[in-house]
């Protein structure tokens, strides 16, 4: 593994940095057989959709690289990596609404996470219960069905 000046060397499963603005993603202690399943972002990056374990609820999407998603699987407690801040980030730490990881699944195309979590508190940064609820753009049932035979 070689690694480029000012840039941490990088997993050997995740492709090279190509520019400045993109996540550089460090040495993970994650198992390097899951690691080797992941179909990331350009940015080194996977999508993680959390879920209430108990409800089904859809509470919120973050992102993840490899090494928060070993430390979600470690540690109990959902960790994402902020693409504004550009560092890690413990949900809870600061809100005090944790996730509680109850289940981790990757999807069948090995690009998406399915995070089953129990929310404490509210999932979205503007204090709602899921991130999910404030711009309904259409509602159960309101969808019409085609007809029959078409």
């Amino acid at each position: 593994m070689t690694s480029t000046p000012g840039i941490p060397a990088r997993h050997p499963t995740t492709a090279p940095r190509r520019d400045a603005s993109r996540h550089s993603v460090p040495p993970s202690s994650l198992d390097p057989e899951i690691a080797a399943r992941l179909k990331r972002s350009t940015d080194g990056l996977i999508p993680a959709i959390a879920q209430q374990y108990d409800t089904g609820e859809v509470l919120m999407l973050g992102w993840m690289d490899d090494e928060a998603l070993h430390r979600t699987l470690t540690t109990g407690r959902c960790t994402y990596w902020s693409r504004s801040r550009q560092e890690y980030w413990v949900k809870g730490d600061t809100s005090g609404h944790f996730q509680w990881v109850k289940a981790v699944a990757l999807d069948c195309d090995a690009d998406t996470l399915l995070v089953k979590v129990d929310q404490v508190g509210a999932a979205c940064h503007t204090g709602a219960r899921t991130c999910f609820d404030a711009d309904v753009l259409l509602k159960d049932g309101d969808c019409a069905a085609p007809a029959s035979g078409q």
